[in-house]
């Protein structure tokens, strides 16, 4: 045991001390954050730009429908034709003209926008939602119809899920916060097994080719040299994963505060996408479903997620980095790495694959077994979590888990003890075969 902590601390020591360490260390959380914040920089550069647009309405019917924001600066013209503002566009008075025939609500096609430029999708999307409930009370009306008691009837159903127990505890949850979460988990899990697993396999190759495992094996059997080294590595990827959240989730908050600064909400903006609705309906419409969301998120099984995810995140990557490592001791350069790579990565890829499938049937058969086969279980056991699962299937799962690791560890040390005085020789699954039986 004492053997084993001892590599354990050589390994973990030796990469996080490394420049490559050190600079992901950084250099990952920059990406991640710049993923979330960029694209709100951006929007708040473009958020700058005010778009002036003449508006020419033929039937004088919308002057108070179309509201100016902080983008958009609408100014009526109602003394010149199409044709004279066409005329003197190009003297920059402004930037875009809008034509609004004066039967717009029997000819919607013929609603146009003049501009040198493309116009913005969201500009396009403001002026359309910004018509369209007019319009519609315009045709209602020809046709009898009364606006407001055909709003009263409209219903927008929500499918409230609720899950209960033995005992009858129910709780609200949710289809897709289940899945959100499920997916992302399990699609990090992928990425690091990877990432560290490939690591474990170049780490035995170097010290084979090096023949500094030569005086390594001579004091410390290949078990316990296996297994240091694979718990070893598997501390690096946790020490690199959690500096990783803590550090994106640093730069994001730190740039969400200088980004927003002291703006104040335009609450034109916030109606954008309802129009002359009334704001103050839709603020406590969106209130109320951000306190149903809120609640659903509060509901979540947090602790039976984080401690699922931290096993499978350990437990996959300890599995898989068994198996590389027996690579590393079979072989002694890159290129024959190859042959056994695709026998090793082909039951992650197809977990990933079948997440889909997963997804929508979490608790089908095809879930049940991909989520007790140690080798798809740290990706398809993790979706299931969210949306609830027996605790008999979780212990199986994971006892599963662990014993292919300790049981995978034994046939990399076998392979690793015959490959290490091996070298330049071409290897053969068959000859594979023949070692784990000496």
């Amino acid at each position: 045991m004492n053997k084993i902590i001892f590599i354990l601390q050589r390994e973990y020591l030796t990469r996080v001390k490394k420049k490559s360490f050190i600079i992901m260390s950084f250099v990952g959380p920059l990406l991640m954050a710049a993923m979330f914040v960029i694209p709100v920089w951006v929007s708040t550069m473009e958020d700058g730009e005010l778009l002036k647009v003449a508006v020419l309405d033929e039937g004088n019917n919308y002057k108070n429908k179309l509201k100016n924001t902080e983008a958009i600066d609408f100014k009526f013209v109602e003394d010149k034709k199409l044709e004279e503002l066409k005329a003197d566009f190009f003297k920059k008075e402004y930037d875009a003209i809008l034509s609004i025939p004066a039967d717009l609500e029997k000819t919607p096609d013929k609603l146009t926008i003049y501009s040198e430029n493309q116009i913005k999708l969201s500009t396009l999307s403001y002026i359309s939602n910004s018509l369209e409930d007019e319009v519609e009370a315009k045709r209602m009306a020809s046709k009898g119809i009364d606006k407001q008691m055909l709003d009263s009837i409209k219903t927008d159903l929500n499918i409230n899920t609720i899950t209960w127990n033995e005992e009858g505890e129910e709780n609200e949850s949710s289809t897709e916060l289940s899945m959100a979460i499920g997916f992302i988990s399990a699609m990090i899990i992928y990425m690091f097994i990877f990432m560290y697993g490939a690591q474990v396999m170049r780490g035995v190759m170097e010290e084979k080719t090096g023949r500094i495992v030569e005086i390594i094996i001579s004091s410390v059997k290949p078990f316990e040299l296996m297994m240091g080294k694979i718990l070893g590595i598997a501390l690096v990827a946790l020490t690199q994963f959690a500096l990783w959240i803590v550090l994106t989730f640093a730069i994001v908050t730190g740039a969400n505060l200088v980004l927003a600064g002291d703006k104040e909400v335009n609450i034109t903006e916030l109606s954008q996408g309802t129009s002359n609705a009334n704001v103050e309906q839709v603020l406590e419409k969106s209130d109320s479903q951000m306190a149903g969301i809120m609640k659903k998120i509060y509901n979540l099984p947090y602790g039976m997620i984080l401690f699922s995810f931290i096993f499978y995140f350990i437990g996959g990557y300890l599995l898989y980095a068994s198996l590389f490592a027996a690579i590393g001791g079979a072989v002694d350069n890159e290129t024959d790495t190859q042959q056994f790579m695709l026998p090793i990565t082909v039951p992650l890829i197809l977990s990933i694959v079948m997440a889909q499938v997963i997804i929508q049937n979490p608790n089908g058969s095809v879930a049940f077994w991909f989520s007790m086969i140690p080798f798809t279980s740290p990706i398809i056991m993790i979706i299931r979590v969210g949306f609830g699962v027996a605790w008999w299937e979780m212990a199986l799962s994971m006892f599963l888990l662990i014993a292919t690791f300790i049981g995978t560890t034994w046939v990399a040390a076998k392979i690793y003890r015959t490959g290490i005085l091996l070298y330049g020789k071409k290897i053969t699954y068959k000859e594979l075969w023949k070692w784990l039986k000496y």
